[in-house]
Parts: structure tokens; C-alpha cells; sequence
């Protein structure tokens, strides 16, 4: 695995009945109903929902890592890939066989329902990633006009998120049939004539461009008012003096990778390639550029009305958890007061700007990078777009 950041490989798995164990290699496993939280001076590990590294997605720690953002937290940051089961991720967390997550608000509902004390301390997915993709030509711009029709996911998991995101555009649920087309197949089915539309999401957009799956799309971050993905933490470790200042540390260079990206998308996009040479050939160098710039996008939301980096919109998230209690996908009502929080915003947020900006713009691209015609990416950027 292409990734610096990790000390030590392990296998992660997750049981039918949701016990965590964990194999160290060169260790022992850990019998189901014992899982341990880590070591204290083991590495400040982030976990994946997505069963992969190898996307554009996470450049905030790439760019912090690089750059030295994280300050004198050095090596002691790690990512792991985790079990492709998007649950996984809080399941690891809630047992302590990792620090950090990035799961969806739809899954971090799952953790409230569960009982496990988890809170969301740095709101990356300011607007909605998901987006629903069409055959050229067969796409619509009122999601209305899918009830009664066929959708296809790479998991039947995903209709956790699809439902929520019906609903909240005024799209009856229960009308939607859903088949799972595998992963990473369901793509490629829906090109081959299959279902009526799919579940895809920024970043991917970019990718499946390059590959040839030229598709329409109706995009989350333009018609959706639900959040996405944000960084999560056990609610205890904010009680351990130690582990807070970490995590305050931790948040800023997330902040400072945030903006480095903002300001220069290829240096950002160079970075990730350095980290993780297999992201760049299976993405290339523009679509990897364009990969990192959707999600960016969605990430950065509207910084106007924001004050800063990682600031959640508390209304959204209190009307994502009621939309999940209205339609059956959360058996509690979940108080985003006590899931969500901005504690940690304005201190993540306090760094000199100017530097970042200075680095950023001395950054000296390769020739493939510098190539881009970044005019005609933003000329293009909405291209195919239905809303």
C-alpha cells in the first residue's frame, strides 16, 4: 500500500454481529466480544468508509502531512482503508480501534441509534456530495420524476442514502426501487441500459468521466439542503486533556490542508499523487485535478456565510436527523446539539492565511499538472449538470 502515513498494516474486519477484531500483523487476534482500545502512543489513526485510500478525497491530510501543517504531530497521524462496510467506520471508533472517522450523517445516525457516544467535531461535507447519474439524454431535473423507478447502487446499504436525500427534496422513498449492481459494477450497468439511474457522487463524477461513462447528472451539492461526511471522534476522548490537544492540533492542519487546496487545486492534487502513486494512474492528472476540485466544492460550501474551515450548519443536520425519524431510518429522535458540535471551529481556524497562500502559490508544479488548462476545467466543471 502507497501510503506513508501508515507505521503498520493491519486487517481490519468487522463480524455479522458487528464485534470488531483487529489483526496486527506479526500480532494476535483479537477474540470477538475483547476488542481493545489501542495504546495511547500507537498512531492518531483516521478510518475510511469507503474501504479505500486511493481517491482524492482525504487531500486536507495529504496537503497537512506534507506541508507539515499537523506542526509537532508528525508521524504519529495514520490512515487505514477499513472494511468496505460503511458502518465500520464508527464501529471501529466506538471500541477504540480508531481515532477518527469520516462516516456520512446517515451513519453517524446508525451510531446515535446504537447507543455508541460518538460526535462529529469538524463538518468537512458542508454540502451534499451524493448525486444521482443518468444516461446521457434520459436525466431529470425534478427527482419527482423517478418515483416509479429503478436505481442502481453498489451496495444496498446505499439506499440509507438515497432515502434521505428523496425525501428531502419531496421524492416519496417507498415509490423508488432499488437494485443492487455491485461494486464496483453498478456504474457500468447503468451504461449498459440497465435501471433507470444511479446513485454516484463528486469526485467520482470526474472519474467515471475519464473513463468514458459519459453520463447527465443531478447534482446533491445544488439540489439537496443535507450535509455529507464529516469528521468524527469519541465523545470521551474530548474529557482526556492530552488527547484534546491533539485533536485540536489535528483539526487545524485539516483547516490549513483545506485551504492550500482552495487555493491551488493542482499543487493539492500533486500531493495526493506523491502520497499515493496508484491514485495517479488510475485518476491522471486532470481527472484527478477535477476529482479533488468536486469535492472540494462540496466541502468548502458557501465560506461567505461560514466561519471557516469545518463549520457545521447545525439546521441542516437537526432537519437530516428529522427527515430520518419521518421516514422510518431512525428509530430515536437524534439532537444534532449533542452529535454535532463547532467547539472546535474558530481555534482550527486560527492560522496565518498568508503563509498557506504563499505556499501554496510557490508550489512548484510538474509539467503534467502545469498542463491543465484550468479556464477550460472551470468552463467544464458543470458540464452534463442537469440542476
Amino acid at each position: 500500500m502507497a501510503n506513508q502515513g501508515i507505521t503498520r498494516r493491519r486487517l481490519l474486519q468487522v463480524s455479522a454481529s458487528g464485534i470488531v477484531t483487529t489483526t496486527v500483523l506479526g500480532g494476535g487476534l483479537l477474540a470477538p466480544g475483547t476488542a481493545q482500545a489501542k495504546p495511547y502512543n500507537s498512531p492518531f489513526t483516521w478510518i475510511s468508509p469507503r474501504g479505500t485510500i486511493e481517491v482524492m478525497d482525504d487531500y486536507p491530510y495529504w496537503v497537512a502531512r506534507e506541508r507539515g501543517y499537523f506542526g509537532d504531530l508528525g508521524v504519529e497521524t495514520a490512515m487505514e482503508p477499513g472494511p468496505s462496510d460503511g458502518t465500520a467506520v464508527v464501529k471501529f471508533l466506538s471500541v477504540g480501534q480508531a481515532d477518527i472517522g469520516f462516516p456520512s450523517p446517515g451513519v453517524l445516525s446508525f451510531a446515535a441509534n446504537a447507543g455508541m457516544d460518538l460526535v462529529s467535531v469538524f463538518g468537512s461535507g458542508c454540502l451534499d456530495l451524493f448525486n444521482i447519474a443518468f444516461r446521457k439524454g434520459q436525466g431529470v431535473k425534478d427527482l419527482k420524476d423517478l418515483e416509479g423507478k429503478t436505481i442502481l447502487l453498489g451496495s444496498a446499504a446505499w439506499q440509507s442514502i438515497c432515502d434521505p436525500m428523496f425525501a428531502a427534496v419531496g421524492v416519496n422513498p417507498r415509490l423508488i426501487t432499488y437494485v443492487e449492481a455491485g461494486w464496483p459494477t453498478w456504474t457500468t450497468a447503468l451504461a449498459s441500459g440497465q435501471g433507470d439511474a444511479c446513485l454516484a457522487w463528486e469526485g467520482l463524477r470526474a472519474d467515471l468521466g475519464a473513463k468514458g461513462l459519459d453520463f447527465d447528472y443531478w447534482l446533491g451539492m445544488r439540489g439537496s439542503p443535507l450535509p455529507s461526511n464529516s469528521l468524527v471522534v469519541r465523545r470521551a476522548d474530548l474529557d482526556d486533556p492530552e488527547r484534546l490537544d491533539f485533536l485540536k492540533k489535528y483539526l487545524k492542519g485539516w483547516a490549513m490542508g483545506s485551504e492550500f487546496a482552495d487555493r491551488n487545486p493542482r499543487a493539492a492534487a500533486d500531493i495526493v499523487f506523491k502520497a499515493l502513486p496508484t491514485t495517479k494512474a488510475n485518476y491522471g492528472p486532470r481527472a484527478g485535478t477535477e476529482s479533488l476540485m468536486q469535492i472540494h466544492r462540496t466541502f468548502k460550501g458557501n465560506m461567505a456565510s461560514r466561519k471557516g474551515w469545518g463549520e457545521h450548519e447545525i439546521p441542516a443536520w437537526d432537519n437530516f436527523f428529522a427527515i430520518l425519524k419521518a421516514i422510518g431510518q431512525s428509530s430515536i429522535d437524534i439532537d444534532a446539539a449533542r452529535y454535532v458540535t463547532n467547539d472546535f471551529i474558530e481555534e482550527a481556524n486560527d492560522f496565518d492565511k498568508a503563509k498557506v497562500h504563499a505556499d501554496a502559490d510557490g508550489y512548484a508544479l510538474p509539467e503534467d499538472l502545469a498542463a491543465i488548462d484550468m479556464a477550460d476545467v472551470e468552463a467544464n466543471f458543470y458540464k452534463n449538470v442537469l440542476n
